[in-house]
């Protein structure tokens, strides 16, 4: 199957909705293969490039790791193999996310319970600013 056109990384960005530095930072970190280079220099990117930047930014809303998307891709790359590496990686960020989760509702709740105790007087009787910055005693 034939490639499309090449496309300029201002190209890629604007289809894929990623900022240029994004994408060069993504490059220099090897998640994304160093692009091929035109006679005069610029940037040449490919429908592979687009499909893995696309993988890369839909790991990264998923809030894989930088690390994990790295490993993902490595994985995706030998499409023969068992999926049970993948399935850790998920499993182990799905893990840290009930754990960020649970966090945020102890956060939550003790927000909660400062909210609560404000008397809606002077900044200088606030609840709330004690809570966040305690005078010594």
């Amino acid at each position: 199957m034939a490639e499309a056109a090449h496309l300029a990384i201002g190209d890629l960005a604007r289809l894929t909705g990623t900022k240029v530095n994004t994408i060069r930072f993504y490059e220099d970190a090897g998640l994304l293969p160093q692009a091929e280079r035109s006679s005069s220099g610029r940037r040449i990117y490919r429908d592979r490039d687009t499909q893995r930047l696309a993988f890369i930014r839909r790991s990264r809303a998923l809030g894989f790791p930088l690390d994990a998307v790295r490993e993902l891709l490595t994985l995706a790359d030998d499409a023969d193999q068992s999926c049970h590496a993948v399935d850790r990686i998920a499993r182990v960020h799905l893990t840290e996310i009930d754990r960020k989760i649970a966090d945020l509702s102890a956060l939550r709740s003790e927000l909660g319970r400062v909210i609560g105790s404000c008397s809606h007087g002077t900044v200088a009787d606030c609840k709330i600013i004690e809570t966040l910055a305690p005078r010594a005693r």
